[in-house]
Parts: structure tokens; C-alpha cells; sequence
């Protein structure tokens, strides 16, 4: 029997459908965690990489998810409950791992609320050699702060979710993303025309065969999946809400190209400015390199104060808008799994999260002792602080391991087959490259994510 769709929610158009997509794929790994890692990996050969491993990697895993979102018009444990029942635990896979993700990204985002303000009311960071770096530890470390700010990010997530996939997903990233690429050009702009700017350009574009290794691919590897939102189901979810006459490989297509602009646009913002200010030696990654060595950086530059407060405010948009397709997809399969109203399954959603969110917060500080066991064949059976706990749940396992499921299923059970006549919307839209597609998804996509699950649970290594 023909499942009834009339309510099914829907994009009002497909410009919305790719700014709301590619505001989920923009988000803090583009930002701060790119540029740090193109200085760790020689530069232009990580940015050689990393656009190679996107155009036949992260495209193709992207594009099985819409299709597979699109084929069934299901939230992502519906979508495979639909085609396979006995595959319903790779959808599962995906909303914990989103679930994880979006209790610490709202205390990260409470933390860029923190570093608006600081910069709107004039940058005033104490004093000392380390004053930055003390500021970022006394802050993180406080009990009531952080956890008030998260609060304050995650309401603002709520106020969009509730009122629905057009009225506020959409309309939102209709506004906020044209105002993310503004405030991010302006950032290049003022970063590439500074006084010794130029050595910083050149080394970003410049590709050394030397470090060319495999270092570089794996670190482009993990935040080629990172960036892109793959792994997780949020395309799936995103991909259920495109009208059948819409082409899906083209919007995918948009979606990665926007996706790896910004974060090449974020290093040209980012790269130039350190090298000016405090050489190669000084670009780092993850959260100290955005809280601690940029506004250090900031505060040696010119017009420092407005070139921080205008970065903050570019980290928030992208924070928002990829925090927002995380709770979309977590509210999608609680409204459509317990037929909750969007209201309910927010708020159902939310109270749990709070207590994970906590937990991330106040173990920042070490001293609190707030520890969770982590295995890895590496190290062994250890106890960490259960903020590393949580981000290398998600981030060396969960979503390495969902793209592995996403493809496997799509490529060998549900058949590619099946993906490409949904692709092509029945030769509505031909898909010149649908071989090529179908052997990345069935056999390059499963081999190189082997590779990742490889090095960060055999060999211990980070990939965010």
C-alpha cells in the first residue's frame, strides 16, 4: 500500500533546500579547525587532498544520503526501516551520533556567544603573557557560565525548529547564510591586504611534494567527513523534504562546492593574519587555536578588536546553522517515529541533552575528575575527561561508522541501482556520472572510511 506524503513537509524552493544544506555542512570545522589543519599539513597539498577526497568521496556518500532521504521521504531511521527493517540500526547510529554532537555544540556555541560579547565591549582579555590563554581556561572552567550561554544558543535552535522545515529552517538560512559569505569575505579582504600578508597566501597555495604523506590524507579524510555533515543522516533527513522534480546530484554538487569554498575562504581569513602577527609556527587546531592563539592574534593587529568581533560573529552563524540541521534530524525522527508535534519532540529532545551538556562543560576542568572509559587498540582501555570522551565518540567511531552503514546500504542492499533511477528521478535528470558514482559508493567510499576507522581506532589518532 502507497504511504500517504500530503503533509509531508517540503523546501518552498531549492535555493532554500542548498543554502539550509550547506548552512548544516558550514560549520565549525570550516571555520577554526580547517585553517589550523591546512598549516599542520603542509599547506596547499592538504588543500590538494583534501578537494580531491570531497570530489570522490564526499560527494558520492552525500548523494546516496539525499537519495536514500528523498527515495523514502523518511527521517534517517525511517529510511532504512522502510527499505530493510534489518537495517534500521544504521539510521539509530546516526541520531545518536547527532544527539551527541548537538549536546557539546551548544556549549561551544555558548562559548562564542561569550567571545561576541567580550569583543563588543572593547576586548578586555586582563593582561600578563597568558592572559588569553588564562581567560579562555578561567571561563571554560567556571561551573554556571558556559552552561547558561549553551542554554541561551540552544533556545535560539529551538525558536527555528519549532516553527518548521519552510517557515523557519529554510527562511533562516536564506538570511543567515548570504550574511555568513559577507562577514567571511570582509574577513579575507582586511587578512590579505595587511602589511607581509602575502608570505601567509603563499603558503597556503603553494603544494610541496615533501609533505605529501599520509598524514596529510588522513587528516584530510577526517575533515573532509567532518565538514560535510555525512555519517550523521542529516542529509537523509534533508534529502526527504526535495520535491521530485528538483536535481539532486546537481544541489549535492552545489552543496560541496560551497561547503569546501568557505573553508578555503576561512583559511585565507585566518592563515595570512598569523603568519603576519605570529608566524607559521603559531597556527594550531581545535578549540585553543579559535579561543586562545586568535585573539592573541587580534590583539597585535590593527583594528584587532573589530577584525575578533567580526570573526566571533561569522563562528556563531556557522555554529547555528549546523546545530540547527542537527536538531532538525533528531526532531524529524521523533515527531515521525512517536508522532510527537514538533513542540513536544523539542522539548523531549532537549531536557535529556542538557544533562550530556553539563557534563561536557564541567569537565573541562580536570580538577572535577568527571571521567568516562575510552578504548582504543592504540592505548588500551583508558579514563578521559568525558568532553574527549564524547567528541571522539562521535568523531573517530559514530560518524566514520554511519558513512560506512550509508554506503554499504545504499551501494549493496537498497542497490545503487535503485539510487541512480532516484537520482536521475526516473531520467528526469541524467547523471552523466552515475558509473563512476556507483563504484565510489560501493567500493572507493567503504575502503577509504576502513582507512579512517583504521587510524583512529587502531592507531589512536584524531580526526577533528
Amino acid at each position: 500500500m502507497k504511504e500517504k506524503l500530503e503533509n509531508r513537509s517540503q523546501w518552498a524552493s531549492n535555493i532554500g533546500f542548498i543554502l539550509a544544506a550547506s548552512g548544516s555542512a558550514v560549520g565549525l570545522g570550516n571555520i577554526w579547525k580547517f585553517p589550523g589543519k591546512v598549516a599542520a599539513y603542509g599547506g596547499g597539498a592538504f588543500i590538494l587532498c583534501y578537494i580531491l577526497i570531497v570530489a570522490l568521496v564526499g560527494f558520492p556518500v552525500m548523494l546516496a544520503e539525499l537519495s536514500l532521504g528523498r527515495a523514502t521521504q523518511k527521517n534517517a531511521v525511517g529510511a532504512f526501516r522502510k527499505l530493510n527493517r534489518r537495517w534500521t540500526f544504521a539510521g539509530c547510529i546516526g541520531i545518536v551520533t547527532l544527539f551527541v554532537i548537538l549536546s557539546y555544540y551548544t556549549v561551544v556555541g555558548g562559548w562564542v556567544l561569550k567571545y561576541i560579547w567580550v569583543y563588543l565591549t572593547g576586548a578586555d582579555f586582563g593582561g600578563g603573557a597568558t592572559q588569553y590563554q588564562d581567560y579562555f581556561m578561567n571561563f571554560v572552567s567556571s561551573p554556571i557560565e558556559p552552561l547558561i550561554l549553551g542554554v541561551i544558543f540552544l533556545l535560539v535552535c529551538i525558536y527555528v525548529i519549532v516553527r518548521g522545515v519552510s517557515e523557519g529552517i529554510e527562511r533562516v538560512s536564506k538570511f543567515l547564510m548570504p550574511c555568513l559569505f559577507v562577514l567571511l569575505i570582509a574577513i579575507v579582504i582586511q587578512s590579505v591586504t595587511l602589511p607581509g600578508a602575502v608570505e601567509g597566501v603563499k603558503y597556503l597555495f603553494t603544494v610541496r611534494p615533501g609533505t605529501v604523506n599520509g598524514d596529510t590524507l588522513v587528516g584530510a579524510l577526517g575533515q573532509a567527513f567532518f565538514s560535510l555533515s555525512v555519517g550523521m543522516g542529516i542529509m537523509i533527513t534533508y534529502g526527504s523534504y526535495v520535491p521530485k522534480k528538483e536535481n539532486l546530484a546537481k544541489s549535492a554538487g552545489v552543496i560541496c562546492a560551497v561547503d569546501t569554498m568557505v573553508a578555503i575562504l576561512a583559511a585565507l581569513a585566518i592563515v595570512p593574519v598569523v603568519f603576519v602577527t605570529l608566524g607559521a609556527d603559531s597556527l594550531g587546531q581545535g578549540g585553543g587555536f579559535a579561543f586562545m592563539a586568535l585573539p592573541d592574534v587580534f590583539g597585535r593587529m590593527p583594528g584587532g578588536v573589530v577584525f575578533g568581533c567580526l570573526f566571533f560573529m561569522l563562528l556563531f552563524l556557522a555554529a547555528l546553522t549546523s546545530a540547527i540541521s542537527i536538531m532538525e534530524s533528531c526532531v524529524a525522527f521523533l515527531t515521525e517515529e512517536f508522532h510527537l508535534t514538533r513542540l513536544k519532540a523539542t522539548i523531549l529532545l532537549t531536557l535529556p541533552m542538557l544533562v550530556l551538556s553539563a557534563g561536557y562543560s564541567l569537565s573541562q576542568s580536570s580538577a572535577r575528575g568527571i571521567n568516562l572509559p575510552w578504548f582504543d587498540f592504540h592505548e588500551g582501555l583508558q579514563m578521559l575527561p568525558m568532553n574527549a570522551v564524547m567528541e571522539k565518540f562521535t568523531d573517530n567511531l559514530m560518524i566514520p561508522l554511519g558513512a560506512l552503514f550509508f554506503c554499504l546500504f545504499v551501494g549493496w542492499v537498497w542497490g545503487s541501482k535503485n539510487a541512480v533511477r532516484e537520482i536521475e528521478n526516473n531520467g528526469e535528470h541524467p547523471f552523466p556520472v552515475k558509473k563512476i558514482w556507483s563504484f565510489s559508493v560501493r567500493f572507493l567510499a567503504p575502503l577509504v572510511i576502513a582507512v579512517i576507522l583504521y587510524f583512529t581506532l587502531g592507531e589512536g589518532q584524531g580526526l577533528s
